[in-house]
């Protein structure tokens, strides 16, 4: 297989943004390899991210071509599609993958965990979507090396994508730990470009704008989660990247109603892989934190709940509603620890923040809701400011409150719900996780 081959299969690109040089590209297209596709459809839609509503297709006058053209203004972050746009897919059929894959984890499945991939891989084999309802905790991702496995044993090409470019910076090592001698690519918005044909694609959602027809298995984890369960768009992309038969995981602990209705086979594990009930939040009354945070003063239940996490040496994130607040409180949390810091959607430098904690050089992180989920810290504590906010709805606190007691070896952990006046929506979430619980142990 060359390189254009093994770049371009399953993938739909921008014409003049490639990796290759010009001269190769033309001579590939002219010798057929290479099919060329019209930005915008005659009837007015994205190839790329298939939007065609009126208020995401614009007409405007383009410098390139001199003429008015339509653009889509959904997925223009990825690069402009245009009228006059080219974009460029493998013209060729799928190559076969090969089938020489090592699995290397030596892992023990509770008895639920091995019911649960037991039924995913009977899906597949099915070639029928698949719902894995699993709390915080669960061991979802464990449960799939088996299926996967299977998958690329009979040569499926298999994509893992997730709506959050943190969560899949979790999963990837994981996934190339476990299967050491397959090509494994990471996708995500500013990622290097990696060579050769991966067998295992795992990707953010919006990174499956560029895939059309490229997977025999496509795996969506936390499949509730923000901006996915808000996007049809999103879901479009999910269909799009994958084959037209090729069958559906959706991975998630707080499934909506509309995946639960959707999915008629289901796999539910509602007990973590050490045995340990999910900690129940604690709402502790705050008041007005907010006017007092912006007269530079924490407030003192707070204080005392930060002093004791360092005093015990317990790596902790404290969640608050708003980038702005969070950047405003971060000097006064500094004061009481110089090593406490700060993450948020638009820190380029959460990823390494997230490692320092996990490597105890720091003692805690505020954090956005950015964090909500797909991180695995040992022994964190956990504790949400304003859990009464609108941001927070039950879902949000559900993931935030799972953060804590993952390990085994620190079952459980601190979740307190600070709150100026306790919500529907904090009610909500602690009901669900005493259901979790009370449904776990049958």
């Amino acid at each position: 297989m060359n390189e254009l081959e093994a770049f371009f299969t399953g993938r739909i690109w921008l014409k003049d943004f490639t990796p290759f040089p010009e001269e190769q590209i033309e001579r590939a297209i002219a010798k057929g390899d290479l099919l060329v596709i019209k930005g915008i459809t005659a009837d007015g839609q994205c190839s790329r991210c298939l939007e065609k509503s009126s208020h995401k297709i614009l007409s405007y006058n383009c410098a390139k071509c001199g003429s008015v053209c339509f653009y889509c203004r959904h997925c223009i972050q990825m690069g402009r599609i245009s009228s006059c746009t080219e974009l460029i897919s493998w013209a060729s059929p799928s190559p076969k993958l090969h089938l020489n894959h090592s699995f290397n984890w030596s892992g023990t499945l509770t008895a639920a965990q091995k019911t649960a991939s037991t039924e995913v891989a009977d899906s597949l084999a099915r070639k029928e979507n698949h719902l894995v309802y699993a709390v915080c905790g669960a061991g979802k991702t464990e449960l799939l090396f088996q299926p996967i496995f299977d998958a690329l044993q009979k040569g499926l090409r298999i994509c893992i994508a997730a709506p959050r470019t943190d969560v899949v910076l979790e999963l990837s090592p994981r996934i190339r730990a476990v299967f050491p001698s397959t090509t494994v690519h990471t996708l995500y918005g500013g990622a290097p470009i990696e060579k050769g044909f991966a067998d295992i694609v795992i990707s953010t959602t919006h990174q499956l704008y560029r895939f059309e027809k490229a997977f025999d298995v496509m795996i969506v984890d936390e499949a509730d989660a923000f901006p996915y369960s808000f996007d049809e768009a999103l879901e479009r992309a999910v269909l799009k990247a994958a084959k037209p038969d090729s069958p559906i995981v959706f991975v998630s602990a707080t499934p909506s109603d509309k995946l639960l209705k959707a999915t008629a086979n289901r796999s539910e594990i509602f007990r973590r892989f050490h045995g340990h009930d999910l900690p129940v939040p604690k709402f502790k009354p705050l008041w007005r934190y907010k006017k007092k945070l912006e007269r530079n003063a924490i407030p003192r239940k707070l204080v005392v709940w930060v002093e004791e996490r360092i005093a015990k040496q317990e790596p902790f994130l404290l969640f608050l509603p708003t980038i702005e607040l969070i950047e405003h409180s971060i000097p006064l949390f500094k004061k009481l620890d110089v090593r406490i810091e700060a993450v948020h959607s638009k820190d380029f430098q959460r990823k390494e923040k997230v490692m320092a904690l996990r490597n105890g050089d720091i003692p805690g992180l505020l954090t956005s809701t950015i964090l909500e989920r797909g991180i695995t810290i040992p022994n964190v504590q956990v504790a949400v400011v304003g859990a009464d906010d609108a941001l927070f709805n039950s879902s949000a606190l559900i993931q935030i409150a799972g953060r804590a007691g993952r390990s085994i070896s620190y079952p459980a952990g601190d979740i307190s719900f600070f709150h100026d006046g306790i919500s529907r929506e904090m009610d909500k979430a602690k009901s669900m996780i005493s259901f979790y619980n009370r449904r776990g142990m049958r």
